[in-house]
């Protein structure tokens, strides 16, 4: 009994701050059920409301909500794929493989995750435009996916890993591919499910640099649509509460598969250990 009034704090904090987590998504949800009208009305509505299919209905018919919503998935998965690929194998390259200049490429590395990314809209744009690549996804994609976050986060996981793997492998006759993939990358599951939530998050928020590149409606992305709904004398808030509900989905799908890929990465290095 002592035990539970000494950790009665401890549980109340974690009440309160999961109530607060809560309330914004039930605020959402029982918003995009009504009309933007209600929504300002007193009081304030405290139930759902009738009006979910036909904010669905407009949701879809202003702004194409499926090709939109199939835009930003495309998008954020094909970005997510080749960017964390890349942080893997260069953060593992920088962490176990001694060569001329390592010091100063990660330190340049490093330099590149103190530049505001405002500084490299102009100069991004010009790039873009002399490729022709203004209004295509690969403008979208191409530009950041050597992300110095992700390099540096496995570079950092990639310094404790056992030099001694490395060699036995080695020995087996293995090449330095095959070593990576089938020694590795298992071990390092968690670091990896870890960027990928990350790296997906971002793409998937990401809303200035897919306003600038894309500049078709059948193109659009996600938070770009939706800012379509933003007008100057009139805002659909019932409708883009809706939509962000509905983009929170697809990071929700995610991180489930992913959290599935920590538990097994873990229990894995645990048998193998």
């Amino acid at each position: 009994m002592i035990s539970v009034l000494r950790r009665a704090p401890a549980y109340v904090v974690l009440v309160v701050a999961a109530v607060l987590g809560v309330v914004p998504f039930a605020w959402m949800l029982i918003a995009s059920t009504h009309r933007t009208a209600d929504l300002f009305g007193t009081p304030l509505p405290v139930l759902p409301g009738g009006e979910l299919a036909a904010n669905l209905v407009r949701l879809a018919d202003e702004v194409g909500f499926v090709r939109v919503m199939a835009n930003s998935v495309g998008i954020a998965a094909v970005y997510t794929l080749l960017s964390v690929a890349i942080s893997v194998m260069c953060g593992f390259g920088l962490a176990k493989y001694r060569f001329r200049g390592r010091g100063a490429l990660l330190g340049l590395v490093l330099v590149t995750m103190m530049v505001p990314m405002q500084v490299l809209l102009v100069p991004l744009f010009q790039m873009m435009a002399s490729v022709g690549w203004i209004g295509s996804y690969q403008a979208v994609i191409l530009p950041f996916l050597a992300s110095a976050f992700g390099i540096f986060l496995m570079r950092q996981s990639y310094l404790g890993f056992p030099d001694e793997l490395l060699e036995a492998a080695r020995l087996d006759g293995a090449g330095e591919l095959r070593m990576f993939w089938r020694v590795v990358v298992p071990v390092s599951r968690p670091q990896i499910g870890a960027l990928v939530i990350y790296t997906f998050m971002t793409q998937w928020n990401a809303f200035i640099w897919p306003l600038l590149m894309l500049n078709r409606e059948d193109t659009y992305t996600l938070p770009v649509a939706l800012n379509t709904m933003i007008g100057a004398t009139r805002v659909d808030y019932s409708g883009l509460m809706l939509g962000s509900l509905l983009a929170t989905l697809p990071v929700l799908v995610v991180f489930l598969l992913v959290q599935r890929q920590f538990v097994a990465g873990l229990l894995g290095g645990a048998v193998k250990g």
